[in-house]
């Protein structure tokens, strides 16, 4: 990011007298006692007929206002560039920020105070002091921002403040332009077993592709640029009056659904520990550890809403689509949805391959749709979350008598076909992870994690 930006007379589109009245408000409270004292001492030499008393009031006056027309008058060209190292971090993590500040102007400038705006959650405001800096000179200052918190935050705009020696006046001006630090959840790295739905042979997720052979299997397209010219298929360029080329490789790419319940009321409790930024992590890891194994990976919430770009149909390369997935989730809110339809309707195609599901409380009708959505996909993996262990702890008590006990929906999501795992605060999501490929049987079995009994359907 770049900000430039001039000091004092000059600013395009400001009149002098408004900028004269601008610098006499940027009196500091030394400049205001002086200038207060001074007409003071004036006032009362003409009261008491004290010429010498009339000398050091104007003296006094004289002095600050010296000084704003002088700070006024000189013209100071600055300008400011800010860097973010890095630009997106994970919850917890830390980022650099450098700013960089040129005087570009063939006048030093006098002391500047440099300050950058921050939201309250990535710490104090940072200030710099600055000494003189000369014509043509530059000074760098850097500082550290964190958040527990993911989210999308403005840095800036920067604020520089112009002050004469004395100290009698400042100046303040911000440049325009504000950098977004992205916060995006954090990753848990997943063990590399199989996941539910992956057809054997398949198991490091890369695409297969078929060889079509023989003149009735070739499956012709536009041509596009770059495309080798001897696969032109002459036949059906004569038919379509446009250049074909054949179509000699089919790939076919595991596709997965990541399924996230967002309902304000299935998830209680808020900040950086609530049941709901456990559900938007585990999402995160999941889609990243499907879209490393060369799964195509789309989001899905209860609105019913894909992500564009997430769909399963882009070309991107899977660090893009692993980042435009977190860069959506750092910014995901709870909705206001009453229910799952939504979701059950974006799910009709039927050809969904496999679906995680991360779902809060369910009352008994939102238990029954949730197990309808299984019908739409291959193979499926409920991760139940117990909000009653987030907000009470063991042996609590229920906040919302009409939400179903976590055992069971867990059991209502597995009568339908689901493999439903519960999930308390003190869950991993490494061992639930492995525990759901268990007993889809796609890896050796192993004890399953406390409070997350592996279950199968009915």
């Amino acid at each position: 990011m770049s900000d430039g930006g001039s000091f004092g007379a000059g600013h395009e589109g400001t009149p002098q007298r408004a900028g004269l009245r601008a610098a006499l408000g940027g009196l500091t409270t030394r400049g205001r006692s002086f200038l207060a004292a001074g007409v003071a001492a004036a006032v009362c030499s003409f009261l008491l007929g004290q010429a010498d008393l009339l000398r050091v009031g104007l003296l006094l006056a004289a002095l600050p206002l010296v000084c704003v027309l002088v700070l006024h008058r000189t013209r100071h060209r600055v300008t400011g560039s800010r860097t973010l190292t890095p630009g997106r971090v994970p919850a917890g993590g830390e980022s650099r920020v450098r700013l960089r500040i040129e005087n570009v102007s063939r006048l030093p400038t006098g002391v500047l105070m440099l300050q950058d705006r921050v939201p309250y959650v990535l710490g104090p405001r940072p200030r710099f002091v600055l000494d003189r800096v000369e014509a043509g000179g530059r000074r760098e200052v850097s500082y550290r921002v964190r958040s527990d918190l993911r989210g999308r935050y403005p840095l800036g705009p920067l604020q520089l403040r112009l002050s004469d020696p004395f100290g009698m006046c400042e100046l303040a001006r911000s440049f325009s332009t504000a950098d977004t630090l992205m916060v995006v959840p954090r990753t848990e790295p997943l063990p590399p077993v199989r996941p539910p739905g992956e057809t054997p042979g398949y198991g490091d997720g890369r695409q297969r592709s078929l060889a079509l052979a023989g003149e009735d299997d070739i499956i012709p397209r536009g041509y596009r640029h770059g495309d080798d010219l001897r696969r032109v298929h002459w036949r059906s360029t004569a038919r379509h009056g446009e250049l074909m080329v054949r179509r000699e490789e089919q790939p076919q790419k595991a596709r997965c659904t990541v399924l996230l319940d967002t309902r304000v009321q299935a998830h209680e409790g808020a900040g950086p520990e609530a049941a709901f930024e456990w559900a938007v992590t585990a999402a995160a890891s999941v889609g990243v550890h499907l879209l490393e194994r060369g799964f195509s990976v789309r989001l899905l919430t209860d609105t019913g809403s894909p992500v564009p770009g997430l769909d399963g149909t882009g070309a991107a390369a899977s660090a893009d689509t692993a980042g435009l997935l977190l860069d959506t989730l750092a910014v995901l809110e709870p909705s206001e949805e009453s229910g799952l339809s939504a979701a059950y309707d974006a799910l009709r195609g039927g050809k969904e391959g496999l679906l995680v599901g991360f779902f809060g409380d369910l009352d008994e009708e939102q238990a029954a749709v949730a197990g309808r959505i299984r019908q739409r996909c291959g193979a499926a993996v409920a991760f139940v979350l117990d909000g009653d262990a987030w907000l009470t702890g063991p042996g609590g008590i229920r906040f919302a008598s009409d939400q179903l006990p976590v055992a069971e929906r867990v059991l209502m999501l597995r009568k339908a076909g689901w493999t439903a795992l519960p999930v308390t605060a003190d869950s991993s999501l490494a061992d639930l992870w492995r525990c759901a490929a268990d007993h889809a049987g796609a890896g050796p079995e192993r004890p399953a994690p406390d409070g997350a009994t592996a279950g199968g359907g009915a």
